[in-house]
């Protein structure tokens, strides 16, 4: 039975269980995550980092082996290791792409590993133990309703899609099921592979094909750097807007000067890796139930709460 719960809910997973002891025997965690192909998972990079400095520090009987990949078959090869080589006793990954990953994790769990997966959902359900993630479908409905706010309910817009995974679909079908009912038309969706360079590509088609456009659900701040990058050498800023998604740093900071060109923001925070590690050791370190999903809220980020939002010191 899943368990969704929202952030606040996670304060158990904050480590401060000071006076929980592990067993003699090395617990040893596996960590399997995308390289840093982009900003966003450049930010999981440095918070699992982050976690796995705190978490050993805290347990010394833990051991937390961090393996990232460029590619769905390179991480599929490291699961290979982590199980071969390292031994682990649990893995948390966060999934490439989603369909080429389900069976390489459904082969770890059949060794007998503890199995939390982050963000990008395995195709087939009840395989993992533990799964960790913002909350997608919020993510495109919040999306949705601002603009169909925004638009008052009419007009032309293109989208930009991530990769070909789970959560982008989530993402999309609710973002469609709000806009159904307008006279809000979709001119296009692509995927952009949550790239800024696939963004700016995507984006030029989209301008050269469409004289009219009124706005871009971009769905991702890297795509949205991009798209505004392909929006402005075009000269057509003035007329449309951009909605991305995940709190990039950058994006936010516009949205807190109000640029017309970025009005709003959603959050999804790449530290989400670390509420997985964290809940993970809590499997092995505590007596507390670990099973479940734990969905982070997604929020409107606006220039009236942008400052709340905003870390200049942040990698994303």
């Amino acid at each position: 039975m899943r368990i969704k719960t929202s952030l606040a809910a996670l304060a158990l997973g904050g480590m401060t269980w000071a006076g929980a002891a592990m067993a003699a025997d090395t617990v040893t965690i596996g960590v399997s995550i995308p390289a840093a192909t982009h900003g966003w998972t450049g930010g999981v990079n440095f918070h699992a980092a982050e976690a796995k400095e705190r978490l050993e520090k805290a347990y010394p009987n833990l051991k937390i082996v961090i393996a990232s990949a460029s590619g769905p078959s390179e991480q599929a090869n490291d699961l290979e290791d982590l199980v071969s080589v390292h031994k682990i006793d649990a893995l948390v990954i966060l999934p490439f792409e989603s369909g080429p990953l389900t069976d390489p994790v459904r082969w770890v769990k059949q060794q007998g590993a503890f199995i939390t997966v982050v963000d990008r959902g395995l195709v087939d359900e009840g395989i993992e133990d533990v799964y960790v993630a913002g909350n997608n479908p919020e993510l495109g409905r919040v999306s949705g309703e601002y603009m169909k706010e925004a638009m008052g309910g009419k007009g032309k817009i293109v989208v930009l899609r991530g990769i070909p995974t789970v959560i982008d679909d989530q993402r999309v079908d609710a973002f469609m099921e709000v806009i159904k009912d307008t006279e809000i038309e979709v001119l296009d969706m692509k995927h952009a592979n949550w790239n800024r360079d696939d963004g700016f590509d995507v984006m030029q088609d989209f301008l050269a094909r469409f004289p009219e456009i009124d706005a871009v659900w971009a769905q991702d701040d890297d795509i949205a750097l991009g798209v505004i990058e392909a929006v402005k050498q075009a000269g057509r800023e003035d007329e449309l807007f951009i909605v991305g998604g995940a709190g990039m740093k950058d994006i936010i900071k516009r949205v807190m000067d109000g640029d017309r060109l970025v009005p709003v923001d959603v959050l999804y925070p790449p530290a989400m890796i670390a509420t997985a590690m964290e809940v993970t050791a809590l499997k092995f370190v505590s007596s507390a139930p670990i099973q479940g999903s734990y969905v982070l809220g997604s929020p409107l980020i606006t220039q009236e709460n942008a400052k709340d939002y905003y870390f200049p010191d942040s990698p994303f």
